[in-house]
């Protein structure tokens, strides 16, 4: 991979060939499928280190027979289909429909147990009963997903924690969590999350302890069973309905939107729901998750001729083989259960980058193109002069091509604003930036005209693999009309804290162009990430040192290498300070874990009696403000108000309260964290422990946080050079890809 040589001044190490059992493995430990949504630990950042996910269809019935054997058949076929079709759209009217709610804890019946049945055979593929099509009685269900409406007021800023309760809220909640034997301590939460009425709506349904971050299902059983004794049980309906949401939102801290309903079944199975199918059925007619088949239409409009007629009357044997197709098509296209929160904002994002897409030529920046500093510089300004809508992919090096576009614009008299993902990413460019978040919030950027939307022309965004759907939908919805998104980043890198894979999506999509930078990163480091892009792992010539391997045989052994790289070794070789470096690992928890090593660094390097909470004056921190978004600083001091950081120049107060969940010592992250920041040095910690962990975009990302060096502390032996070889990215379930290419039409799509 690399040069093997010992780092300068760095103690002679035996090669590595064990691995570490103490401890928890770093990763979090997924599991496949639905049950993996359940199973991801998520960090102070917001993110769930995991081995990943599988999809899978399961449950799926084969069709009977063949169509073309005979004419009556092929009716039937063709029935089935128009029933299908009229289904899906009374389902979607029964989404916008307000209406009276199903009884908690009752079996369901009428034409709420007709509709469900009949999703069931949309799903599986049966013949839908005629009987089931009558006219629907109103249930309860959320609000389709339509894009925000435009509004004069300001646009919110990216979600963070809930606000603070009502005092008298939170004192009602503390009696009903004493009650049924929970920590009193959450009262806060849950006041927060389920709203003033918050006591009465657990007494009602206790299962509702879900809703709060970190509550695991047995603690909510365990709380139920104190509260209704004998009346509660595995099969309550309230119990299912809250675990089908706790599953979802569990899914989402792996970046899903949306899961395969199939495997949501499965979940709930494991954890003890005796009648999983029902549970799925009720938990749509409550309206506490939408159902979604999208692509399902697209697929059955074959069924028509050109001129608008059905292929029932048409010849019957290529009616027949049209009907077989269609019910094919049919059974191919998931079903999905999604929370409306996210449905929300994967419809809004795919509207307003539909309307961009649409957007027309605006004057020629040719000028602009001929004096740009490279040849994919030039691209980029040519492309983002005629089309609304464009990507832009590269490494590091090549986050120049869309500086420069944001300069020739302003050059031009256009308002351009270039954003970035974290200040440590503001800190790299050598012209005028401003944060995603920031310009979100208004304290920075341009602010908004009347109508709310940003007084801007052209937005362009680095670090565009980072964005999350919802983030994403709060920028695009923020655009005025007539402007223009760039988007530009590595494909390689992790995907986004948050849900979603939004630049994936797009650059899947193809409905817009994509510029792909032709601008390698330089030296040895840059050569070695590379090659892990396209999985190789290759030796690389590091005549100065800029790439170094420290093999270790234990977690043990792994942290005391790390420390001695960070104080000694390589401010030494490079006359870098200790805090130039940044170590990076796979996850929080284990023996070389985030927690590990930073108290290891932080004896090394700030020793002291952590009097603040466990931080002292000098300790470096990363502070998560809201989810996904990582500021490093360093602790100044603490009083009544809370602890006092200096994040990259700025002074803030972190609350008491908030401390612990918000704040961790900084000296070594995990590589979601350090996504979208680079040091001048990075120390990658890979124990043995930590081999489950690693894929392709993880190795990626982790070894590309150097810009002058890279040391590797290697104890996973062949682990290493298997995931960058055999394991891509972690797959996501997600809508926004169907949606967007729904909206345009073939003709738009852009090789």
């Amino acid at each position: 991979m690399a040069d093997t040589g010992e780092h300068p001044a760095a103690e002679a190490g035996p090669s590595a060939n064990g691995t570490d059992a103490a401890g928890a493995t770093a990763s979090a430990g997924a599991g496949t499928g639905a049950e993996g949504a359940g199973e991801a630990a998520a960090g102070a950042d917001g993110t769930a280190e995991t081995d990943g996910t599988e999809a899978d269809a399961g449950g799926a019935a084969e069709a009977d027979g063949k169509a073309a054997e005979g004419g009556a058949e092929v009716s039937e076929a063709a029935a089935e289909l128009a029933a299908q079709r009229e289904l899906r759209e009374r389902i979607e009217r029964r989404k916008a429909e307000k209406g009276g709610p199903i009884a908690a804890g009752a079996k369901l019946s009428g034409q709420a147990a007709d509709l469900l049945a009949a999703v069931r055979a949309v799903e599986s593929g049966a013949p839908v009963d005629p009987a089931l099509l009558g006219p629907p009685a109103p249930v309860r269900t959320a609000a389709p997903p339509v894009a925000p409406a435009r509004s004069s007021a300001p646009a919110p800023a990216p979600r963070s924690a809930p606000p603070g309760a009502a005092p008298e809220a939170v004192s009602d909640v503390r009696a009903v969590l004493a009650e049924g034997g929970a920590p009193e301590a959450l009262a806060g939460q849950v006041a927060a999350v389920l709203g003033k009425r918050a006591a009465d709506a657990l007494r009602e349904d206790p299962w509702q302890l879900l809703a709060v971050p970190g509550v695991r299902p047995e603690q909510a059983d365990g709380f139920a069973r104190a509260l209704l004794g004998a009346a509660c049980g595995p099969g309550d309906e309230r119990r299912a309905a809250a675990l089908v949401g706790w599953l979802l939102e569990r899914a989402a801290l792996q970046g899903h939107t949306a899961l395969e309903a199939s495997s949501v079944r499965r979940a709930l199975a494991e954890h003890a729901v005796p009648e999983p199918d029902e549970a799925v059925e009720h938990a749509i007619a409550e309206g506490a998750v939408l159902l979604f088949q999208d692509g399902l239409e697209e697929g059955l409009e074959g069924a028509e001729t050109e001129d608008g007629a059905s292929q029932e009357h048409a010849d019957p044997a290529a009616a027949a083989e049209a009907a077989t197709a269609e019910a094919a098509t049919a059974e191919a296209v998931p079903v999905l259960l999604g929370l409306d929160r996210y449905a929300l904002a994967e419809e809004s994002l795919a509207d307003g980058l539909a309307r961009l897409v649409k957007t027309g030529p605006d004057a020629s920046w040719e000028e602009a193109a001929a004096v740009a500093p490279s040849p994919s510089a030039a691209e980029l300004i040519r492309a983002a002069s005629g089309h609304g809508l464009v990507l832009h992919t590269g490494g590091e090096a090549a986050r120049a091509e869309p500086a420069a576009l944001a300069e020739a614009a302003r050059a031009l008299g256009v308002r351009a604003v270039l954003a970035v993902h974290s200040e440590n990413g503001r800190g790299r460019l050598g012209t005028e930036a401003v944060t995603v978040a920031g310009l979100l919030a208004g304290t920075e950027g341009p602010g908004r005209d009347e109508d709310g939307r940003f007084a801007l022309d052209l937005l362009v965004v680095l670090d565009a693999p980072q964005l999350d759907v919802e983030t994403a939908a709060l920028l695009v919805e923020s655009l005025p009309d007539g402007a223009r998104l760039v988007l530009g980043g590595d494909p390689g890198v992790l995907w986004s804290a948050g849900a979603g894979r939004v630049f994936a999506d797009l650059l899947a999509a193809r409905v817009c162009p994509q510029i792909a930078s032709r601008t390698p990163d330089p030296g040895p480091v840059g050569e070695l990430v590379s090659g892990i892009g396209i999985g190789e792992l290759n030796q690389v010539e590091a005549p100065g040192r800029e790439v170094v391997i420290v093999p270790v045989r234990d977690a043990g052994e792994a942290v005391h290498r790390t420390v001695q790289l960070v104080a000694e070794s390589v401010p030494r070789a490079f006359g870098t300070a200790a805090g130039e470096t940044q170590v990076i690992t796979v996850g929080h928890g284990g023996a070389a874990g985030t927690r590990a090593l930073n108290a290891a660094l932080k004896q090394r390097l700030n020793p002291g009696p952590g009097r603040f909470g466990g931080f002292d004056p000098g300790d470096r921190i990363a502070y998560v403000p809201s989810p996904g978004r990582t500021l490093q600083g360093a602790v100044v001091s603490a009083d009544q108000d809370g602890l006092r950081l200096d994040c990259e120049g700025g002074e803030v107060t972190v609350p008491r309260k908030r401390v612990e969940s918000a704040v961790r010592h900084g000296w070594a992250l995990t590589a979601h964290q350090a996504a979208g920041m680079r040091w001048p040095a990075a120390v990658v910690v890979l124990p043995g422990d930590a081999a489950q962990g690693l894929s392709r975009p993880w190795v990626y990302t982790a070894f590309g946080r150097g810009e002058r060096h890279l040391s590797v502390v290697h104890g996973v032996d062949q682990a290493l050079p298997h995931a960058v070889a055999t394991i891509p990215s972690q797959q996501r379930t997600t809508r926004l890809r169907p949606l967007i290419e729904g909206l345009l039409t073939p003709t738009a799509q852009h090789p």
